[in-house]
């Protein structure tokens, strides 16, 4: 009886401590050569462990399939002394209701990360503090990446892992890393998180509520409703580049959805895709060889 109470114990402890992210982490080093590969190996792991066992919201249980499936993709573009310089990718998916399909969320090509990194050092998360750029970075991206999922399923569910995101991007402006300041570039961290902070880009943050909720997850039943309230998605975007033309935050969610929407408009019950196929080629004209496929 003792035996099964302890263990009773030992599986709560465990669930009041589950975390909210399932991410994978890999790391390229082919255009680095002459080092000992094994740093590598070890920093791999260490991401690894930091974003799939820190808690980043005050949810007390996260249970297994509520957590967010997303890739941290590192390739390293130059080592040095424990200086990193790295491009990483970020991307995350969703499940769709009644459905085995994933959907893609975000998909983020990140080209200014660099960070020092000494073999073993702890990665600890605290979003009131530097501690180390790397940690700021994966720390900002986790935020991000709950964010845009809570935002999938319900509107603007996101809001405090945006104000989480914030909060990391602000404390890191005065370390002197690139990407945390505003610049000539419109694609960094301080534009990304700026942009969803502000209420001129909500229609983004709306869109992909309609999307995803209104429009995959009940396609299982009514696939030319999902359609029709998938078109309602891309008009509510089409509004936001009437204000705000060329913006980020568009380019994000093409970046994840272009090859998505074509399949979704390619295939199932026949709905008049004339005005979707306009707003799509007005919003996003460097895709506009892909949305001439849907028919």
């Amino acid at each position: 009886m003792r035996i099964k109470f302890l263990i009773i114990c030992i599986l709560c402890v465990f669930t009041a401590t589950s975390q909210e992210l399932n991410a994978i982490v890999s790391m390229n080093t082919d255009q680095v050569t002459n080092v000992n590969t094994q740093i590598f190996k070890n920093l791999e792991k260490q991401i690894f462990d930091f974003l799939n066992n820190t808690k980043f919201s005050n949810k007390e249980v996260v249970k297994n399939n509520e957590k967010v499936n997303c890739s941290f993709f590192f390739i390293v573009n130059k080592f040095e002394s424990n200086n990193f310089e790295v491009t990483l990718q970020v991307n995350s998916t969703r499940p769709v209701f009644n459905s085995t399909y994933t959907t893609p969320i975000i998909n983020i090509n990140d080209k200014e990360v660099s960070f020092k990194y000494i073999e073993f050092e702890n990665l600890i998360y605290d979003q009131n503090s530097f501690t180390s750029n790397l940690v700021s970075v994966l720390s900002f991206y986790a935020n991000i990446v709950l964010a845009s999922d809570a935002d999938t399923f319900s509107d603007k569910g996101g809001t405090e892992f945006l104000e989480t995101a914030f909060n990391i991007a602000s404390v890191a402006q005065s370390s002197g890393f690139s990407g945390w300041v505003q610049t000539g570039k419109k694609t960094n961290r301080y534009n990304l998180i700026s942009d969803l902070m502000s209420a001129t880009f909500d229609s983004y943050r709306e869109a992909l509520y309609i999307y995803h909720i209104r429009g995959l997850d009940v396609m299982a039943d009514d696939l030319k409703t999902g359609k029709i309230q998938i078109g309602s998605a891309i008009q509510t975007l089409l509004d936001l580049h009437k204000v705000r033309p060329n913006s980020l935050l568009a380019r994000t969610f093409f970046d994840a959805k272009t090859d998505e929407i074509v399949s979704v408009f390619s295939a199932g019950p026949v709905i008049d895709v004339s005005k979707i196929k306009d707003n799509l080629a007005t919003i996003s004209p460097l895709n506009s060889s892909k949305w001439n496929k849907i028919r």
